[in-house]
């Protein structure tokens, strides 16, 4: 039986007049999609005993009374910092009208409604505000004694004789974690506002009286949390609520609620449940520390009834560890929600059936039929929109472009490339002829099937095994030597350009010598004294050519309303950029293919170049650091190669590139612990240590560019395809900007290759 099915089953034993299901969250901030999982088991508990025949109800509490007790990162520190301490409701939204906890709580009930969950929203003030809250504060006022025991049973804790469960809004300062009651005559509470109370806000030395229940009007503070749980389900009428494993385990806050419902509310204990974390990428979901995804990020990469499948599957005592980056998570998981589509139409597996059953948004709609990674093939090949609207996949479709872009490994994506790729010239004198008949055919051929056994046909013909045959294909069109389907690509494109591409490989030469025709090109810089490459990285990476130059007697500053223009108007050249394209930048893709190389994930550590168009891609608009740093990244973005500027007074010479050393660290820019270099990663060292990782990721602090800095050493990072001109260029354009802002005088400049 279906695990919400079952929990429906054991509370209809309990013949409730009304099975009220509640859950609750403090929108302190962005809720995560961690608190996702709460809200949709209970949803999928409500809708198991409406199914069951029971009267039941589903209502979802956000504690807009509690405080702001951590500042989210995102948040500007300079207006918000003030409000740590407050309650929610008396703080403005960081955007538009009404409050911080309106804001947030709106974000995150639109996420739920939009996965199928429609509980009635009851805000925690409107609780105080109605009287419902006044009876459960006295009783618990009246008992505090009693209270204080179960604290000591529970938590070994020995409480002071004059501690009150009630934290008031102090009348002068607004702040709760600061106020302490010491005493309660029946009527009103005798309370402090320290001024030392917590370490990350202060109080305001407040002495006073005042009553601790609300009217229509007023609030005058809250009960502790652990406490004013049962008070709610009192207030309420809650009878079923079930709460993340932390919070049901032996000795944990339901524990105490437990207590206070039975011993000093003399209210039914509702029927409880525990249920695992919503994990990603192994890390709990924090709404204050910025971890995880938020909802709406979520249903960016998931539609709405995987979200409900991936919750519903999972038993409650199992976490779920959704990872995205990982290569196969999303792709199975559309296989699996498919599967259980089959076992819903067919009744051969009622759990599954049952759990494909309530993932639906309204009614039960069927899946398409066509698998997540045979989709993911079409969304890259041009000319397939008819094919795919065809198939009634474009839902799916825009599910599938995400994923190529932002989490599939590098052997998924198979983007056709507008230049002759460079393993084309790879390809023997046989393969080259089989290009050239498949040239000679195309105008004839209409279906796909057909093609793909002609094509294998024609290789066997001249001599190729099926492997030979195909790579020929994929090279010459995408650059890899595997793909999708080579019939279904070749005729995804327009054939005239299929023709020319196939000829023009055929005519092609091999040009093992490209490299150091290349190199006579530019200006080569040979000072070991200054910087070198090390033998190791040259054999693993042949293709490295890095751009050195020393500018000194910079005058470096905050701003400068000229670049500001400069940077204005880049960004409304790139106004149409999408997260999409950044994925077909040759130039990121080549930083991607070092990052692997690397073993470094380039989702978590995005290349330079890649980084800051994301940001624009994105609507976050471009870094302010100085006028340094902002002139050279101005050339990153509009040439896509990873430029790095050092205080050349802080490096001792000479500089090397090579691969890190197991044992080494470096203190990074924003960061307050050294991080560890892994032996596969590149960065670049002085005698004193690193200096960047990651092929200019990061920098070191030691080495940053301040406006105190007057003399600067520059490094610019080519590989692969990115030539050594390129590199030039990028070097020579980022001299300039920086000379154009900040002046000073060139005194070193040249191009470093393996």
């Amino acid at each position: 039986m279906f695990w919400a099915d079952k929990i429906a089953q054991d509370i209809k034993k309990k013949n409730l007049p009304l099975a009220w299901v509640d859950d609750m969250k403090t929108p302190s901030g962005r809720i995560h999609v961690g608190s996702l999982r709460a809200v949709t088991t209970h949803d999928l508990v409500y809708k198991a005993l409406v199914d069951a025949g029971e009267n039941a109800t589903f209502s979802y509490v956000f504690e807009s009374q509690d405080p702001l007790d951590k500042l989210p990162h995102y948040l500007d520190k300079s207006i918000y910092e003030k409000y740590l301490g407050y309650p929610l409701f008396m703080i403005p939204a960081p955007v538009g009208d009404g409050t911080f906890a309106q804001f947030y709580a709106k974000e995150f009930e639109k996420g739920f409604n939009a996965i199928g969950c429609h509980p009635k929203i009851i805000w925690g003030t409107d609780l105080y505000f109605s009287g419902k809250m006044n009876e459960g504060i006295k009783k618990c006022l009246d008992k505090a004694a009693l209270i204080r025991t179960f604290y000591e049973e529970l938590y070994k804790k020995k409480m002071a004789d004059d501690w009150y469960p009630f934290n008031v809004y102090c009348p002068q300062c607004h702040k709760i974690p600061t106020t302490r009651v010491t005493d309660w005559d029946g009527e009103h509470v005798t309370f402090e506002c320290h001024i030392d109370a917590v370490k990350w806000t202060k109080g305001c030395g407040y002495k006073g009286k005042i009553s601790p229940f609300a009217t229509k009007d007023t609030i005058n503070g809250k009960l502790p949390w652990k406490i004013e749980w049962p008070v709610k389900w009192q207030a309420i009428g809650v009878t079923v609520e079930g709460a993340g494993k932390d919070h049901m385990t032996k000795g944990g806050s339901h524990d105490l609620a437990e207590k206070v419902c039975k011993q000093v509310l003399d209210y039914p204990v509702p029927y409880g449940f525990a249920h695992e974390f919503f994990l990603v990428g192994g890390k709990k979901m924090s709404s204050s520390k910025g971890m995880g995804t938020s909802v709406v990020d979520l249903l960016e990469v998931l539609p709405p009834q995987l979200v409900r499948f991936l919750i519903a599957r999972t038993k409650l005592n199992h976490a779920i560890n959704f990872d995205p980056a990982e290569k196969n998570t999303i792709p199975t998981l559309f296989d699996e929600y498919q599967q259980a589509a089959v076992a819903y139409d067919t009744k051969s597996d009622k759990e599954l059936a049952r759990i494909y059953e309530l993932s639906q948004i309204g009614d039960v709609k069927k899946p398409p039929t066509v698998r997540f990674s045979v989709l993911a093939q079409w969304v890259q090949m041009p000319n397939m929109q008819e094919q795919i609207e065809k198939a009634d996949l474009s839902e799916w479709a825009k599910y599938a472009r995400v994923w190529i872009e932002r989490y599939a490994p590098e052997s998924e994506k198979f983007l056709v490339q507008e230049t002759l790729p460079e393993k084309a010239r790879d390809l023997t004198d046989k393969q080259k002829e089989l290009l050239q008949k498949i040239a000679a055919e195309l105008d004839s051929v209409n279906d796909a099937e057909s093609f793909q056994t002609r094509i294998y046909e024609m290789g066997k013909e001249i001599g190729l095994n099926g492997k030979e045959t195909f790579a020929a294909i994929y090279k010459a069109l995408i650059g890899k030597d595997h793909g999708p389907k080579a019939a279904w690509l070749i005729l995804s494109l327009d054939k005239e350009f299929v023709k020319k591409r196939f000829e023009e490989v055929a005519k092609m030469n091999q040009k093992p010598g490209i490299r150091n025709q290349e190199l006579q090109k530019v200006q080569v810089f040979h000072k070991p004294e200054i910087f070198f490459l090390s033998n190791e990285l040259k054999e693993k990476y042949p293709s490295i050519s890095i751009g050195v130059a020393i500018i000194k007697g910079v005058s470096i500053t905050k701003s400068n309303p000229e670049l500001e223009k400069e940077k204005q108007q880049l960004l409304d050249s790139l106004k149409d950029l999408t997260t999409e394209q950044l994925g077909q930048f040759p130039e990121v893709l080549d930083y991607r293919k070092l990052y692997k190389a690397m073993g470094i994930d380039w989702h978590s550590r995005r290349p330079s170049p890649e980084a800051l168009l994301r940001r624009v891609a994105l609507n976050k608009g471009l870094y302010a650091i100085n006028t340094c740093v902002d002139a050279y990244n101005l050339v990153v973005m509009q040439h896509r190669v990873s430029v790095g500027a050092f205080d050349l007074d802080t490096i001792e010479f000479p500089t090397e590139l090579r691969l890190a050393k197991n044992d080494e660290e470096i203190l990074l820019l924003g960061d307050t612990e050294p991080t560890k270099y892994k032996e596969s990663e590149i960065a670049y060292f002085d005698q004193k240590g690193g200096f960047n990782i990651d092929f200019n990721f990061r920098d070191a602090q030691r080495t940053a560019v301040k406006e105190s800095t007057k003399n600067l050493y520059i490094n610019v990072d080519g590989v692969y395809d990115i030539t050594p001109e390129q590199v030039e260029k990028s070097l020579q354009e980022s001299c300039d900007m920086i000379m154009k802002y900040c002046g000073g005088t060139l005194e070193s400049f040249g191009i470093a290759t393996a």
